[in-house]
Formats: structure tokens, sequence, C-alpha cells
């Protein structure tokens, strides 16, 4: 699969799009001025401790507080604490944790004002970003990633991801990072993990570490808010997350960007940097490359397929619904059974794309056409699950309920991507009235008439709507025979279908266009 990265940079945002067989699978945005991301590592304020909800509300300088569960403190709590504390008050001078003693693990059922101070200091990482009128949720248990491993303090765990499926390969990898890992630090071994060799891994594992060194130098003599540690640039942690042998381009149109990717490839995948382009195009990097068209046919309540089958998506406050529709989808080779399963399968393919495109995130229920072979129900629940498989966010397909209903629950770490895909009538200018159509003809005439005792241009061209363009041209005389008449010059007409049906444009000899 050829997969394709186009970045769009602008001075407010960066808009990433990555295509998969030139088909848009993902779009990404981050503000410039963006304050944090999922990821970010702060030392936050206890602002307070809620019982009722066994969680607590962090200030870690965002406008609201952020949210801190007591599932998400994570059973090394007790040892995070007593680093954090010994690294701010100057006890514990060294960032590695060869000489650390591990502190027991807190219970999965007790309480939060059990295990947190109501005014203390507590080292967190942002865990999801701020949805609707919730603040950001975050997490105790730190994680530092990597291309090929993640780090993770006061633990000894050596973890190999599920994606790694050749047994012999899962058991070197095991075996390798054993005997490389820092003490009291474990290590989740990556999917790009596979194949590498000890060396390429203990670089990255030293990398890491060091990191876990400036979030310890940063906490000495801190003033809870504060950011210890950033997560990369969208662009560069996409990258990161995502590169494979299967990426044949990157294109950027922004010079600086273009060098400082060029430089992260570098660091990640030296043999990767020659697939990175700068694009200095005079149409924009999105035009060219057929992002914006697609955009524009992806996002909105309804998607098609090009079978003519197409999808309904809706939104509540609880879920997201979608409705499958076979249109005008029939096979006369086919029984009703064939063409339900066929559309079936061809609107999986598509959801498990929205789902990603649009970064849905909780709960989904999808309405299937309804099939009655039990077969059928088990070849689309497989289906759905192998298209699924691209998608990097956690989820869980479960299969078709007794009333044909799938449901699908997706992690969500960020607001759901809603992009607008209509646009403002250029006749009535959004108000739903336009100019009476039978003055129309007047005020072409009047116009022609100013510009030429005005102007004189040599040649004079009138842009219309193809429906106007019949009209003038219709007729003996028509239209334009009266106006060349008239005007004792003769009007030259041309048709353009991107015009609302009442707009028109004058053009000069040189086609540049006469303003009124």
């Amino acid at each position: 699969m050829d997969k394709e990265l186009i970045i769009n940079s602008t001075p407010t945002e960066v808009e990433i799009a990555l295509l998969e067989n030139k088909k848009l699978a993902e779009l990404h945005k981050q503000k410039t001025n963006s304050n944090f991301t999922v990821g970010d590592i702060f030392l936050g304020k206890t602002r307070k401790l809620i019982p009722g909800l066994n969680a607590a509300f962090i200030d870690i300088g965002y406008k609201k507080d952020a949210f801190l569960h007591y599932t998400d403190l994570g059973p090394k709590l007790r040892s995070l604490v007593k680093f954090t504390n010994g690294a701010i008050s100057g006890g514990m001078p060294e960032y590695k944790l060869d000489n650390f003693k591990i502190q027991p693990e807190i219970i999965k059922t007790g309480k939060i004002d059990q295990v947190l101070d109501k005014k203390g200091s507590v080292l967190v990482q942002v865990l999801k970003e701020p949805i609707s009128t919730k603040g950001p949720r975050l997490s105790c248990e730190i994680t530092i990633p990597g291309r090929y491993v993640v780090l993770t303090p006061f633990t000894n765990v050596v973890a190999v991801s599920k994606k790694v499926s050749n047994s012999d390969e899962r058991k070197r990898l095991q075996r390798l990072v054993e005997s490389i890992r820092p003490k009291n630090f474990g290590v989740i071994v990556r999917t790009a993990a596979e194949g590498k060799g000890v060396a390429d891994i203990h670089e990255e594992i030293l990398s890491l570490l060091n990191k876990w060194g400036q979030i310890h130098a940063q906490l000495k003599k801190a003033q809870a808010p504060k950011k210890l540690l950033s997560e990369l640039d969208k662009t560069s942690s996409i990258l990161r997350d995502i590169l494979s042998e299967n990426f044949n381009r990157i294109v950027v149109n922004d010079k600086q960007l273009n060098e400082n990717i060029k430089s992260y490839l570098k660091q990640i995948a030296p043999e990767k940097v020659g697939i990175v382009n700068y694009h200095n195009g005079k149409k924009p990097v999105f035009d060219h490359h057929g992002v914006t068209k697609q955009i524009k046919a992806s996002f909105g309540k309804t998607a098609t397929m090009s079978s003519g089958a197409y999808i309904v998506i809706e939104h509540t406050e609880a879920m997201h619904v979608i409705d499958v529709n076979s249109g005008h989808k029939i096979s006369n080779n086919a029984d009703q059974e064939g063409n339900a399963i066929a559309v079936n399968i061809e609107a999986a393919e598509e959801i498990a794309r929205q789902l990603r495109l649009r970064d849905i995130g909780g709960l989904i229920i999808i309405d299937f056409i309804d099939v009655k072979k039990q077969d059928n129900k088990k070849l689309l629940y497989n289906k759905m699950r192998d298209f699924m498989k691209k998608d990097r966010a956690q989820h869980t397909v479960l299969p078709l309920s007794k009333f044909g209903l799938m449901q699908i629950t997706r992690q969500r770490v960020k607001p759901e991507l809603n992009i607008s895909t209509t646009e403002k009538c250029p006749s009535c200018n959004g108000s739903g009235k336009i100019s009476p159509t039978i003055l129309l003809i007047d005020r072409l005439g009047a116009d022609i008439g100013n510009i030429i005792s005005s102007i004189v241009p040599a040649k004079l061209t009138l842009e219309v709507h193809p429906y106007i363009y019949g009209y003038l041209k219709q007729g003996i005389p028509s239209q334009q025979w009266r106006w060349g008449w008239e005007f004792k010059k003769w009007i030259n007409l041309r048709s353009n279908s991107n015009l609302a049906i009442l707009d028109y444009h004058f053009y000069d000899e040189h086609d540049d266009e006469i303003r009124q």
C-alpha cells in the first residue's frame, strides 16, 4: 500500500493529510500556538479532591482544571510521588533509578483522598485533549515514547506489541530489550522495532532516558503548574508513529518545516530522507494533490461510495449512529441477500475510513442492511475487524446483534474533526433571496454600456452561467445580436458552470477581469 503525507502549513495552523493509495485516510490539524497536546508531561497542582467521583481536579495551567481519575493514577503512584518530591527538594540528585527503592503499589479499589494530598504537587501526563466543556484528562502512568520503544519508569516489565506476530521475533526482542533496559524502567517494544538490531534500540533507550533526565532537572525547586516535557509537534509525532516502508512521498509547502522534517527523518529513518519534497507551485498544495476535493466529498452528513450506496452519519450527545443505504446499487446477478452483503462490506470499508478521518470516538452504532444467513453475518463482522486494523486508536468491534446492529467503541483523545462542506450562496449571499431575474438583462446591458463608454476595450467578453449563456444565444435575433447593434460592438460570450446562475464577469482582450 502506497502512503503519502501532504502537509499544508499556514501562519496559524498545520494541516496534515495521510493518503493511502491516493485516498484520504486521516486528516490532522494543529494550531501553531497550541499550549499543549496529548503526551505532554506537567508538574500539576491538586486543586480539589472529589471522593464521590473518586477523582481529582489538577491545575496544569489550562483555563479549566484537568481531570484525574483514581484508575488513571497507576499502581506505581507512591514511587512517582516519592521521586517527584525528592527531585523538587533536591534530595534525589540522580535521575537514574538504579538505587531507587520502588514503593508498594496502591490497590485498584482504593480512594483518591487516601493517596493524593489535597494541595500537593503531582507529575502528570495529558491523556486526552479538552473535549466539549471538559478540561484535559490526565494520567500518572508516565510514558516516554520513541519510534521503537516506549519507556515506563518504576516498573521492570518488558512487553512486545501484539502486532509483532512472529513468535521467534517476539522472543528475540524480549531477550534483547531485557538485556539492555535500565534498572527500574519498563519497556514497551513497538511494532517498528521488528527486525531492528541491538544498536538501534539501545540508542533510542538512551535518548528516552535522557528525556527523563530533562524532566528530573526541571523539577528542581519547580513551582506547579509547569510544563516539563513537550510531545513532538503533530507532524513529527505522526512520522514517528506511522512511518513505514510503504511511505513513498512526503510533500510540504513550508521551507522551514521541510528542513525540520528532513532533520527529524535523519534521526529516525535516514533512508527515507529522499521522499521529502518541497511544494512551491502556484496552486495550493492540498488542491494540487486533490486533498481539498476529497475533504469536500468526505465530510458532511452523507458519504457516498463509488457504487452509489451511501452512509448517513448522525451525532448525538451519547453516541454516533451510522445508517447504511443501498441507493441504486442493485445487481441482476445476485439475490437480495447477495446484494445486501455486498453493500454492507463496501460500507464497512468506508465506515472504517470515516472513523479514522473524522477521528470519531466513543460509542458508534451501525445499522447495516439486514442479512439473514449466519455465515454472512460472520463474514461482515470479520471484514469490519480487518478494515479497522489500520486504525491506530484503540477500538473494539462487536458482532452483529439480532437486530442487525453492530457496536464499535473507539478511543477518544481529542475532539471529533468537523469540517463544514457547505458554502454561502454567491447569488443571495446567504439571505435566501435574490434580485429579480427579470432585471438581469437590463443590468447586463447597463454594465456593458458603462464599460464601453469609459474603458473602450478592444475586445469585451462576458462570462455567465451556462443557462444564461443559452438564453443570450437563443432566438433570431438573439440578445447577443441586439447588444451588437445597440453598442456598435460585438460582445463575446463565455459559459462557466462554476458561476452561480445570476453571477457574471467581464474580461478585456488580455483576459483580465474588468471590475465594476
